[in-house]
C-alpha cells in the first residue's frame, strides 16, 4: 500500500467526483490510486471489522483496489465514499462466505410476521389518526425534520443537507417535535377517553 501514498496530484486536490470522472474517461490507474489512497484507512477499518485479522484485512484492501479498477468503469457513482464502503463490505462478506466463516442462522417460522398481523389492531387506526393530526400542529421546521427522521428514516446529516438547517437545529427540532407530539397525543387521548 505504500506505493499509493507516493502519488501526488499536479492540479492540487481534485474532489472525488472529478477523480471518478477522470478515471472513467481515461482508465488511468494513477488517477484511481490518488482517489483510492484517500480512503485507505476507511477500507482497512471496514475489512478489519468484518474479517477480524489484520493480515486478511490488508489482503482484502489490495484485492478491493483490483475490484475497484474494474467496477468503477462499469458503474455510475455519485457518492464515491458510500459506494466504496458498500463495495468493501460486500467484498468482505463474499470472502467470509466463500471461506465458510460466515454464519447463517435458520429462522423459526413462529417468529415471522403472519398475514393476520398485517392489519392494524383495534385502536391503532385511531391512534394513527391522532398522530397525523398532532404532526400537523408542529411548526413547519419541526414537522419537516420529524417527518424526514421518523417517516423517511433520514439521518441528521441528510436532514441537515435537505433542510439547510444546522446539525444542532436538526437535533433540537427532532427533540422538541417529539416532545410536542407526546404532549399532543396525551391531550388527545384524554379527550377521547
Amino acid at each position: 500500500m505504500s506505493f499509493l501514498k507516493n502519488i501526488t496530484s499536479d492540479t492540487g486536490s481534485p474532489d472525488d467526483h472529478e477523480l471518478v470522472a477522470g478515471y472513467q474517461s481515461s482508465s488511468d490507474l494513477k488517477i484511481l490510486a490518488l482517489l483510492y489512497q484517500r480512503y485507505l484507512d476507511l477500507l482497512y477499518g471496514v475489512c478489519l471489522k468484518y474479517l477480524g485479522e489484520p493480515e486478511s484485512a490488508k489482503d482484502a484492501v489490495m484485492d478491493i483496489f483490483e475490484e475497484l479498477a474494474q467496477k468503477l468503469l462499469k458503474h455510475e457513482v455519485t457518492y464515491f465514499r458510500g459506494w466504496l464502503y458498500t463495495l468493501a463490505k460486500n467484498h468482505c462478506l463474499m470472502k467470509l462466505r466463500s471461506s465458510g466463516r460466515l454464519k447463517v442462522n435458520s429462522f423459526d417460522p413462529d417468529h415471522m410476521q403472519t398475514a393476520e398481523e398485517l392489519h392494524l389492531q383495534e385502536g391503532q387506526e385511531e391512534q394513527l389518526g391522532r398522530l397525523s393530526k398532532c404532526i400537523e400542529t408542529l411548526s413547519a421546521d419541526q414537522r419537516a425534520v420529524v417527518e424526514l427522521f421518523y417517516l423517511q428514516n433520514k439521518c441528521y446529516k441528510e436532514i441537515e443537507i435537505i433542510t439547510s438547517l444546522s446539525w444542532n437545529k436538526v437535533r433540537s427540532h427532532i427533540q422538541n417535535g417529539r416532545r410536542n407530539l407526546k404532549i399532543c397525543m396525551e391531550q388527545k387521548e384524554k379527550v377521547t377517553a
